[in-house]
């Protein structure tokens, strides 16, 4: 998948999520969280989006951008795209996991170099949002 594919993605999702009552902007480039706005309570959030291509039972995200998320002392949200389903999770209201190390890219998907990184491992029961792809 490209990068640009992946920003149409993104945007997508802020777009669907404005329609369901949220005031969201997709901000990408090179910043740790690919939209912010408001959740349809009126809350500040940021939000992480990932798109992966193939489905895990355990959704990962990186050590340090769940921290920065959560540094924002707003509401943080991490939403996963994968061939299973769509899951968001609210970062603020889950007890933190313990981390892993797993070799993992050094980028989402642009390059080919490999390093071992921090990360955890969100479970899909902890998703307030669920919509299962049949």
């Amino acid at each position: 998948m490209t990068e640009e594919k992946t920003k149409q993605i993104e945007q997508a999702v802020v777009q669907l999520f404005n329609l369901d009552g949220w005031d969201l902007e997709w901000v990408g480039g090179m910043s740790y969280y690919d939209a912010k706005g408001f959740t349809p309570k009126g809350s500040p959030c940021v939000m992480e989006i990932k798109y992966r291509k193939k489905y895990y039972e355990t959704k990962l995200i990186e050590v340090d951008k769940y921290v920065r998320l959560l540094d924002e002392d707003v509401v943080a949200l991490y939403f996963v795209i994968d061939p299973k389903g769509n899951y968001l999770f609210w970062l603020n209201n889950l007890d933190k996991p313990e981390p892993d190390e797993l070799r993992c890219p050094a980028t989402t998907m642009w390059k080919q170099d490999w390093k071992d990184k921090q990360v955890y491992l969100l479970h899909e029961k902890d998703a307030s949002i669920i919509n299962y792809n049949f």
